[in-house]
């Protein structure tokens, strides 16, 4: 008690400053009119203000379980797109007279839709970890894809999660063409930059030029043809190479990459087994 009088004793003068302050500005607010509506219009703006922040805050949290939503049901709606193409396919085949009408293999496709979990960029072999594993149908190989185009191949699957070899990885060579000239080379991570990786094996008599879009071949089961893959950053040619140098920008930005989905093909084990014998 006597530490609370010593206390208030020793600021006396400003508390009796600030008292007189708060009589002051509820004289001024309340008997003069305009000094009265200026001040509310302040406190108006500022609770608007307040108020707004909160929304921004509620929405972001918000925005991460819409986003989850979002990449299921893009997924589902792929889904039923394949459907539906695989259903015309079979119906204009009846129309022609065909009577054994099968879907073609190639497309054949499912997509499973998972969130990136834990995800390595600054490494000379990377990897990414996703919310889903065996029980959802994911198995070792499956490709793997976002909205921005190809990110990479299923390596190890638990029940729950997997582990992807994503391009950022030289353990994997993705096969991919020029979109306008279909000139296919393996494309191979060099280590260096997250954004970039390295196209091989283009030989010099093909004619190419900086910006040129990359996709995937379709020469594999993993990933199905036209799948983005990135543009050529730039390409150089010396008087004695037979190949050329190209460097690609990926179309994936992994940095943030958040939604994926994983490629199942119905006919990949048995095109896999065929081709071992």
């Amino acid at each position: 008690m006597n530490n609370l009088l010593k206390f208030l004793i020793k600021f006396r003068a400003t508390f009796l400053f600030i008292a007189l302050e708060v009589i002051a500005l509820m004289l001024l607010f309340t008997k003069q009119s305009y000094q009265s509506s200026a001040f509310f219009s302040s406190a108006n703006i500022v609770v608007a203000q307040l108020y707004s922040m909160s929304n921004s805050v509620v929405e972001f949290f918000k925005m991460k379980s819409d986003n989850a939503a979002l990449a299921e049901e893009n997924t589902l709606l792929t889904n039923k797109i394949n459907e539906l193409e695989n259903t015309i396919v079979m119906l204009k085949e009846q129309n022609m007279g065909v009577t054994h009408v099968f879907v073609p293999a190639e497309n054949d496709l499912h997509y499973i839709s998972a969130k990136v979990i834990n995800i390595t960029t600054n490494r000379q072999k990377n990897y990414l970890t996703i919310n889903k594993g065996s029980r959802d149908g994911i198995m070792p190989g499956m490709g793997v894809i976002s909205a921005e185009g190809a990110v990479g191949v299923v390596k190890n699957v638990s029940e729950k999660f997997a582990v992807i070899i994503p391009i950022l990885n030289p353990e994997l060579q993705l096969n991919c063409r020029f979109k306008a000239t279909d000139y296919a080379g393996p494309l191979v991570w060099d280590g260096a930059d997250y954004r970039f990786a390295n196209l091989e094996d283009i030989a010099r008599h093909v004619e190419l030029n900086n910006g040129d879009t990359l996709v995937t071949s379709g020469l594999t089961s993993t990933f199905p043809q036209g799948i983005p893959v990135g543009v050529v950053e730039n390409n150089t040619l010396n008087e004695s190479d037979a190949y050329y140098h190209i460097k690609v920008r990926l179309a994936v930005n992994f940095r943030t990459l958040t939604y994926v989905r994983v490629i199942s093909n119905a006919n990949s084990a048995e095109q896999h087994q065929l081709e071992q014998q």
